[in-house]
């Protein structure tokens, strides 16, 4: 498993070029750039927006190296503007987007928040998911395990975690499997990227 909890060997995966480190990887793992009608490079971290895709690793290293270098004007083949703090703006997108998506399965009622609440789906085996924040104790964090064959992220910070479910400050949620979960994994493992986490785990059993 690679960092941010993506399988290696998901082969099924379409692949894409990252224009900062030459490498050919998973989408999953990169950003999806347009150049808009004005010449500015436009975030698509939905990928939807009409256009040839310019992709870079989720990775603030490779987000500046792209815009300091100017190689989005090499891989458009044209003159065009990135904003210099471009890789902050893509991370502040990608947690507005985890955020949301955590909300959403929340009010599906596929999401717990609190250690106690937790701790029980993890023990019933009910939970895909392990979310805990940042900025959380890692005495507290160590007590909870990553989800058999689950997931664990520690890339959100505690109000963000809070703004998911509707509260100040979380440290501990869970998700389980189905519905949005898949794409809380997504965003989860490239806000990872961004904010430069390992995801070195204080969890028990983590995969």
């Amino acid at each position: 498993m690679s960092r941010g909890g993506r399988d290696k060997d998901r082969d099924d995966d379409p692949e894409r070029r990252c224009i900062a480190t030459g490498e050919v990887q998973p989408k999953r793992g990169l950003i999806r750039f347009v150049i808009g009608p004005d010449g500015q490079v436009v975030p698509d971290l939905a990928e939807k927006l009409p256009g040839r895709g310019i992709w870079v690793a989720a990775d603030k290293a490779a987000l500046n190296k792209a815009v300091t270098k100017g190689l989005f004007s090499r891989a458009a083949k044209a003159p065009v503007q990135a904003a210099p703090d471009l890789a902050d703006l893509v991370e502040a997108g990608v947690a507005r987007r985890l955020v949301d998506l955590v909300s959403l399965t929340r009010k599906a009622g596929r999401a717990v928040a609190g250690f106690e609440k937790v701790k029980g789906w993890l023990a019933e085996g009910r939970a895909k998911v392990l979310l805990q924040a940042s900025d959380g104790s890692e005495r507290g964090k160590g007590k909870l395990w990553t989800p058999t064959g689950g997931r664990w992220f520690g890339c959100m910070t505690a109000s963000e975690l809070g703004l998911s479910f509707g509260r100040s400050h979380v440290i501990h949620g869970a998700l389980a499997k189905g519905g949005l979960t898949d794409k809380v994994i997504l965003e989860a493992g490239r806000l990872t990227g961004l904010r430069g986490h390992d995801d070195g785990n204080t969890a028990v059993g983590k995969e």
